[in-house]
This record gives C-alpha cells, sequence and structure tokens, in this order.
C-alpha cells in the first residue's frame, strides 16, 4: 500500500478544494443563467381592458422573441399583487403607480411598476343627455360617482375640469372628497356609489362617471362620453414586477415590446379601440 505524505495529502485537498470551488462558479453560473435566460413568464389576468390590450397588441411581440406567456386568473387586483409579490407570477399589467405605493405601505411589499401603457380615463356619460350644457336646462341635476376613494377623488376632479363644481384651494387631487368641493354651480345631487353598479343604473341619473375598467367591461362605447378625465401622472396604467426582477432580460423585453413600432402599429390599427385608450403625451415608440 502507497504511503500518504503530507506533501500528497496537502495536494489532494488543495485539488479538492480547486474543485469545490469551481463546482460552486458553474453551479453560480448556471443560476444566473437560467434568471437571465427565463423564456417562460407567468402574469394576472383580469376582466379588463389592460389584460386584452397586453394579449392581442403584446403578448405576439414576446412570443415572436421566444417567450411563452401564461395568464392566472385573479378575481381582484389585491390577490393579484399578493401573487406578484409572493413570485407566484412575474407581473400583471393592471394597475397604477398610486394603487402599487398603498399595496407596498399596507402588506410590506416590493412591488415596483417599470412602465406606463396606454389609460383608458375615467368619463362622463348620460343616456338622457347629448351635450354638456344640457345641465343648464335641469334643476338639480342628479350625478352618480364612484365611492370608492381613489375613483370618487377622478369623479370630482373630472367635474371640477368641466367648470360644474371649484374645488377648494390647494386641495391634493388624488385624495378630493366631496367635503372638499366649494362650489357647486348647478346644485348638483351626487350619489355616491359602487363603481361595478354605476353602469346598471344610469337611467336613474341625468350624468354618471364611469371609470375606464367599468366603461370596458360594459360594454359602453367610449366615443359617446360627454367629457374625459384628464389622467394625472398616478393615475396612470403601469406595468408591474417585483422590485427584484426589474433589472431582468425578461421585464426590460416587456417594456421594450410595449414601445415597439409592432405594438404602435397595432394601436393604430384598432384605432386605439375605438377611443378606448388615452396615451400619455411622452409615451414614446421606438
Amino acid at each position: 500500500m502507497k504511503k500518504i505524505t503530507k506533501k500528497s495529502l496537502k495536494i489532494a485537498l488543495l485539488t479538492l478544494g480547486a474543485v469545490s470551488i469551481l463546482s460552486s462558479f458553474v453551479s453560480c453560473n448556471k443560476k444566473e443563467n437560467s434568471s437571465s435566460e427565463k423564456k417562460t413568464l407567468t402574469y394576472s389576468r383580469s376582466q379588463g381592458p389592460y389584460t386584452v390590450l397586453f394579449e392581442n397588441g403584446v403578448a405576439p411581440i414576446l412570443e415572436s422573441k421566444g417567450y411563452t406567456l401564461k395568464g392566472i386568473d385573479y378575481s381582484e387586483l389585491s390577490l393579484a399583487d399578493d401573487a406578484v409579490n409572493g413570485g407566484d407570477v412575474d407581473f400583471n399589467v393592471e394597475q397604477h403607480s398610486a394603487y402599487a405605493e398603498s399595496y407596498n405601505k399596507g402588506n410590506n411589499g416590493d412591488l415596483l411598476p417599470i412602465t406606463p401603457i396606454p389609460t383608458v380615463p375615467a368619463s362622463m356619460f348620460s343616456s338622457k343627455y347629448k351635450l354638456l350644457s344640457d345641465i343648464e336646462k335641469i334643476s338639480s341635476p342628479k350625478v352618480a360617482v364612484p365611492n370608492d376613494p381613489a375613483n370618487t377623488a377622478r369623479a370630482y376632479v373630472l367635474l371640477s375640469k368641466i367648470g360644474w363644481i371649484t374645488l377648494k384651494d390647494g386641495v391634493n387631487l388624488s385624495t378630493v372628497t366631496s367635503e372638499d368641493i366649494a362650489s357647486n354651480k348647478y346644485n348638483i345631487v351626487f350619489t355616491e356609489m359602487k363603481s361595478l353598479n354605476i353602469p346598471q343604473v344610469q337611467d336613474d341619473f341625468d350624468f354618471v362617471v364611469i371609470t375606464g375598467s367599468i366603461v370596458y367591461n360594459a360594454g359602453i362605447d367610449a366615443s359617446t362620453a360627454l367629457a374625459k378625465e384628464s389622467v394625472l401622472p398616478h393615475l396612470v396604467l403601469q406595468v408591474v414586477v417585483k422590485a427584484e426582477n426589474k433589472d431582468s432580460q425578461w421585464a426590460k423585453d416587456i417594456v421594450a415590446a410595449y414601445h415597439s413600432a409592432e405594438f404602435k402599429a397595432y394601436l393604430e390599427k384598432t384605432n386605439y379601440e375605438n377611443g378606448l385608450f388615452w396615451i400619455p403625451e411622452d409615451y414614446s415608440f421606438n
């Protein structure tokens, strides 16, 4: 039997150490490559215009780059955010930055918007009148607005934009309530109610304010809107990922797809879905 010397033992240990380091490097490298080369992406789906916009206008571009996409249905945005934050899905395309910030604060979340996308504005509709000026003919007109805080604020800001009410000086436009109304020129009687129910009771009111997704889901022709909000920056819809994924190649490819010439051609072909979508002024196409 060959005698093991101190020298041979030292060489063996050094060799073993080198193999271990090399193995760790290869394993780490494989992990990094696996992350950077991820080709199967999951996203949350909802019944609304933004999932349709993604699946019809953006998904084909990503698929042409070799990605496989899998949509998972969620009935509520909070559940979709839980899924992104927990890593069950990679991204969603259903919310604005204000909602993401609110989610993060309330749930110790780590969600990050990575690009704005075409957005459906809140709009005013009427089944009784064709012009905004028709309000002058009505005694104490009845107007329905959403009752959830973010969309309540949007409605009153829209009414201020068209001159039907004025708001108190210095009010935060993202948190406006009925208490912030300084003057009500036409003695409007406001009813705050659940957004989903407004289209169903439209005939009971002179005018109604309906948010974008509800307009789409209710099958309302967006071109019949009497007025549309000026979408504030915090209400522009966004693609949202977990912050740790913001620099991944797949996240960059999603952003690139939303700003591609192919996506622009899709929007033009569908005529911005008959006026449904609003495109931010600083939105760029490559």
